[in-house]
This record gives C-alpha cells, sequence and structure tokens, in this order.
C-alpha cells in the first residue's frame, strides 16, 4: 500500500492550544487508517499507551523524546512536591536522562498556583510547547502524526474539562469529603 502521508498530513486541521478539538481521537485514526502503513497506524492507535516498554514505539526518536520530556517534567512535580513535605524526593522519582532546570522552575511555578486548573493549563502549555519544539524538521511523515495525535489528546482533555457538569463535579467532591472524614 502506498504511504499517503502528504494528502493525510495537508488535509488536517490545524490545531492551537486552547483551541476546541476539529475531531475526535477515533476520527483521526479513522482518516489515517487507509492512508499510512498498519504497522505506523498500530503505532498511532497505542499512542494514549505509550510506555517505555512498548519497544516499537521506542524506535521512534520523537516517541523516546516526549516520553523523557514528560518523565523529566514529573520528576520535576514530584520532587517540587516532596521537597515541600520534607521527603526525599529520590523516593518519588523515575530514571530519566533529561535534566533541565526550566522544568524544575515550571513545577515550583505550578506548586505556587492556587488554582487547580490554572496550574493544569501551565503543564499542558509547557507540553505543547515541547511537541511545537518535537515538530520542528518534520512535515509529511510518522512523526507529525504522532505530534498531532498528542496534541489533539491535549485538546481533547481541555474540552472535556469544558464541557464537565461543574454541579456534578462539586457534588461528587463534597460526597467523597464527607465519606473521608
Amino acid at each position: 500500500m502506498p504511504t499517503l502521508y502528504p494528502y493525510l498530513v495537508s488535509s488536517l486541521p490545524m490545531l492551537s492550544f486552547g483551541a476546541k478539538p476539529p475531531f475526535s481521537f477515533t476520527a483521526f485514526l479513522g482518516q489515517c487508517q487507509q492512508r499510512i502503513p498498519d504497522e505506523d497506524y498500530a503505532l498511532l492507535e497505542s499512542l494514549p499507551q505509550v510506555n517505555f516498554d512498548n519497544c516499537a514505539a521506542l524506535k521512534i526518536e520523537v516517541i523516546k523524546e516526549w516520553l523523557a520530556f514528560d518523565t523529566a517534567l514529573r520528576n520535576a512535580l514530584a520532587a517540587g512536591r516532596a521537597s515541600r513535605k520534607h521527603r526525599d524526593p529520590v523516593l518519588y522519582l523515575r530514571p530519566c536522562a533529561i535534566c533541565d532546570l526550566s522544568l524544575e522552575h515550571l513545577a515550583q511555578a505550578v506548586l505556587r498556583t492556587p488554582l487547580f486548573l490554572d496550574a493544569e493549563r501551565m503543564l499542558d502549555q509547557a507540553r505543547w510547547n515541547k511537541l511545537e519544539e518535537l515538530s520542528l524538521g518534520h512535515y509529511f511523515d510518522l512523526p507529525v502524526l504522532i505530534i498531532y495525535g498528542y496534541k489533539l489528546l491535549i485538546l481533547l482533555r481541555w474540552e472535556k474539562i469544558r464541557s464537565a457538569n461543574s454541579a456534578q463535579l462539586l457534588e461528587e467532591i463534597t460526597v467523597s469529603q464527607k465519606g473521608a472524614a
């Protein structure tokens, strides 16, 4: 089967952080299914669950860099939380090859942010920026689709947050807190 990456990539709508997602992840996969090789499609299909145990995914440099960034970001947050509780952060860190001071500064800013949604937005903006960085030099290939998929997942997460029933969420939180008391 010939790959139709140029056609597929050029037909996808542009994504912007904070914008409404143009379609679901399933619809994105549907657009990809007949236009790319089966092994590339299987990789895209596994994006939400990709981890360091997926050997096929780790052959793709963009995924390796993305997972390393995400681990470093989570480590910075864990270290910040641990130091606030006067605990040894080493107990909470995962192995990671990246040591980026900007992530530590971001984690400290996030931990100082009083509103949970603002903190989450800061984290997802940093993730989005990293995906933009990873897209440099890729135009009509599998890494572009991988990056597009990750960005789409971020947008879908925020759409779910925006459309959540606030009253129901408040009730669930209140009920769970009463049960814990």
